[in-house]
């Protein structure tokens, strides 16, 4: 029998919540088509209109089961999150009222723990829609919240709609653990509120990691007790620029950051919707910030230092840290604050486009890397990588690192993110040692228009390049030449908002949305279904996006084959 059959039967039979011919027919579906391997269920034609797909789904259109205007839900333990998330929904989204109750017998919507989920994933849910109403199972919190965010998609996309809700049974779980969504507030600034926007729609896309890049050449956003000095002079640039480097520079004064207490209100926030929040701390390179305020930690100390007012300035201006014990000490005060503020495992610590020639040029640096017997630049990048991942372990930390940099971090518990991903790579260039992302800077970098003709989006990157949903969509995960290995250390996408180009929170929702929605399928699902299966369900969720209070890009709605019925 195969794993997760008795989870299915189990929760059938023992919560007597879900038994009606829609999901027998389900589970019918589910030996037919599903096949485990490594515990994820294998993909079909899922008819339920969701995105990303749930694994197995059927929708009976004849058969209706209408929500009323103060229904019921109730919750075990499980639940709670996920309850107390759908109430608000309804309320603030659709003018729904639910009301929560203490019996089973008197609910609409059930929101509980499997009888027996032993051996999946922490993804995993069922759901069932019939005479009595709507059930959610899981075998951990999260798996309900998920369901419960599938759910919404069910729901009108219209406020004052009355909920009438076809009988469907659904079968789900994800392809990979790791669904990352990037944002970059060095380049610019985002309030807290957006961000816990931005986090609330990474939730509805069932994305689980907050990836968020604090610090950078152009400015350090976040606040440190150990170095108040980084955000009081480090948070300041002078200017910017137009276009692309050389560009034309212009004064605009630009100060912010995050203090602790945001910081802890955004983790929270994440965590009520089960998305984990990782920093960004980017070194030994990009300290152009750090350098501003402590130039003595350069490998130039003697020459004044600014943070940056161009984007590009790899091997243009010298934004390195030198390696001393001035500089160690600095670091171990900045990881170990860092650590003790983030509640999740993993930190991000950056590690790519570290020019050589800095250290090269610097007597102090060459004569550091003689004394610790260190041959080269890319060795001595390895060297900042394995002490701060040390540093990061002590408090039971792992590490993330750009790949073209951090290679040489120990793969024990240090993790590769590729943004030179591609299809083509040679063999020889893909990592087999670590546990890795994919970030491919080509599919998941969310920083060039949908549609040529947007010159109001990305100004300066007029070189014709365009990443369309379509292109997103049928991306391939994995690259041809991928080892078994290498397959096998993936752990799941990333997409990355760089925000050179969006200075404004409209921007950066016409930049992510709807490629988000390519992203967080392939992830949920690995790889695609066919574009002719994903775009109605795309076209449909925009009429969500319109709910949500989403600013999306409507090059695909434009181009589509489907049209929406508004």
């Amino acid at each position: 029998m195969l794993p997760c059959s008795t989870f299915y039967i189990n929760f059938v039979t023992k919560t007597n919540q879900m038994t009606n011919k829609i999901l027998y027919t389900i589970i019918c579906t589910f030996f037919a088509f599903t096949a485990m391997a490594g515990g994820h269920l294998a993909r079909q034609q899922s008819q339920a209109p969701i995105v990303p797909a749930p694994a197995v789904s059927v929708v009976d259109t004849t058969a209706h089961y209408t929500l009323h205007r103060g229904a019921g839900v109730w919750c075990d333990e499980h639940g709670t999150k996920a309850a107390n998330y759908l109430i608000d929904y309804c309320r603030n989204n659709l003018g729904f009222p639910l009301r929560m109750v203490n019996r089973k017998a008197d609910a609409d919507i059930c929101l509980q723990k499997l009888s027996n989920g032993i051996g999946c994933s922490r993804d995993t849910y069922v759901m069932s829609v019939d005479e009595k109403g709507v059930t959610i199972g899981a075998n951990e919190e999260q798996g309900v919240f998920l369901g419960v965010m599938t759910l919404l998609q069910l729901l009108p996309s219209r406020p004052g709609d009355v909920p009438v809700l076809n009988y469907t049974a659904i079968a789900d779980n994800s392809r990979y653990s790791y669904r990352g969504m990037h944002l970059d507030v060095v380049r610019h600034w985002f309030p807290v509120s957006f961000v816990k926007k931005f986090i609330d729609m990474m939730a509805r896309h069932k994305l689980n990691v907050f990836h968020w890049h604090l610090t950078d050449d152009q400015g350090w956003r976040i606040e440190l007790k150990s170095h108040p000095e980084l955000t009081e002079r480090g948070s300041y640039r002078a200017g910017e620029i137009k276009g692309i480097f050389p560009g034309e520079y212009y004064d605009r004064p630009y100060e912010a950051y995050y203090t602790q207490e945001e910081i802890k209100e955004v983790i929270e926030y994440a965590a009520e919707r089960y998305v984990t929040v990782i920093p960004e701390i980017d070194i030994p390179g990009h300290c152009m910030a750090v350098l501003a305020v402590h130039p003595e930690f350069s490998t130039t100390p003697t020459e004044p230092k600014h943070t940056a007012q161009t984007w590009g300035i790899f091997n243009r201006q010298n934004n390195v840290l030198a390696p001393s014990d001035e500089v160690f000490s600095f670091l171990d005060d900045v990881f170990n604050e860092v650590c003790g503020l983030f509640p999740g495992r993993y930190i991000h610590v950056g590690g790519d486009e570290c020019a050589p020639r800095w250290w090269n040029e610097s007597q102090a640096t060459q004569q550091y890397m003689r004394d610790h017997d260190i041959k080269d630049a890319h060795a001595l990048q390895t060297h900042f990588m394995r002490h701060v991942q040390q540093v990061c372990r002590a408090h039971g930390k792992q590490v993330i690192g750009w790949d073209g940099g951090a290679e040489g971090m120990d793969p024990e518990d240090g993790i590769i993110m590729s943004w030179h991903v591609r299809p083509n790579m040679p063999r020889e260039r893909i990592d087999t040692t670590h546990r890795w992302i994919n970030a491919s800077g080509r599919y998941f970098y969310f920083t060039s228009r949908e549609d040529s003709t947007q010159r109001e989006l990305a100004p300066g990157q007029d070189r014709g390049y365009t990443l369309p949903v379509k292109t997103v969509y049928e991306s391939q995960v994995m690259p041809d030449s991928a080892s078994v290995q290498a397959q096998g250390n993936l752990m799941g996408l990333e997409g990355c908002c760089w925000t050179e180009y969006s200075p404004d929170p409209w921007k950066v929702e016409k930049m992510v949305f709807p490629r988000i929605a390519a992203l967080a399928e392939k992830a949920w699902c690995g790889n695609d279904l066919g574009w002719e299966h994903f775009e109605p369900r795309l076209i449909r969720l925009l009429d969500y996006y319109d709910l949500w209070g989403v600013r999306y890009n409507p090059a695909v709605e434009q181009s589509a084959a489907t049209k929406r019925n508004r």
